[in-house]
């Protein structure tokens, strides 16, 4: 390759490593707002971020005792078949 070939490919290659970079710098952005909405939301729930896993293994645990209660008080013998 001479370097007139060689110099070129440097430059297309610059350009698509500039090209990249600043998509990625504003999908980072993009990224840092969702971020920001979503721990605003938790908030207004009442929820904070670092008590997230708990939070949804607490309301994971009260939605099987509702529904295992739903299950209990529906009158099954009067759903069978006979």
């Amino acid at each position: 390759m001479d370097n007139e070939k060689e110099l070129n490919s440097l430059k297309e290659n610059l350009e698509r490593a500039k090209s990249l970079k600043y998509r990625a710098e504003a999908r980072l952005e993009q990224l840092k707002k969702q971020e920001e909405e979503l721990i605003n939301e938790l908030k207004e729930l009442g929820v904070e971020p670092k008590d997230l896993d708990s939070e949804i293994e607490k309301l994971t645990n009260e939605m099987n005792e509702l529904l295992k209660e739903a299950n209990r008080l529906l009158p099954l013998d009067l759903l069978e078949k006979k």
